[in-house]
């Protein structure tokens, strides 16, 4: 096992993410601010909107900032530990795990800058379905947690068995 700092590869990511996510967000408070800015039809809109809350709008009132910063920082320590924990050749796993910190860490700034709350922008419609509006950010951490999940999945089922499903509810159809 390689010790955390030793890992170019996670940190690149993680400061790519950050670097990406604070760039952009710069240029949509100062280009957004006035009037949204279709790119792609009725489907993807450039919209500076702020949230307070969590993913999806995910709100528990006036403590939603320290609740949610709280969590980050929690969350932070868990990813570092596994990233330290996690062998040097085992990239997919360090990239999954990067993603999710650089996209955490994005948020986090924007948590402790701002009252306001975390600058989204990105505002997908498909027909009458309206995606929650989401930052560059949040596309690392839900890209990063599903390739996690997936690393995860595929390391308990590493000895090629397949999952014991017998204490699973039937569905009916």
């Amino acid at each position: 096992m390689t010790s955390g700092v030793r890992r170019p590869f996670f940190w690149i990511v993680v400061v790519g993410v950050v670097i990406a996510d604070f760039v952009t967000k710069q240029l949509a408070v100062a280009h957004l601010s006035r009037i949204p800015e279709r790119i792609f039809g009725d489907w993807l809109t450039l919209r500076l909107v702020y949230n307070s809350g969590a993913a999806f709008g995910i709100n528990v009132g006036d403590a939603s900032r320290w609740v949610f910063t709280g969590l980050a920082l929690i969350a932070l320590v868990v990813l570092g530990a596994m990233a330290r924990h996690t062998d040097a050749g085992n990239r997919f796993r360090i990239l999954a795990l990067a993603l999710v910190c650089g996209g955490a860490v994005g948020n986090l700034i924007d948590r402790l800058k701002s009252p306001r709350g975390v600058v989204d922008f990105i505002d997908v419609w498909i027909g009458s379905f309206h995606w929650p509006t989401f930052n560059v950010a949040d596309m690392a951490v839900s890209c990063g947690a599903v390739a996690l999940a997936i690393v995860l999945w595929r390391e308990g089922n590493s000895d090629g068995r397949v999952p014991d499903t017998s204490d699973l509810p039937e569905v009916s159809s």
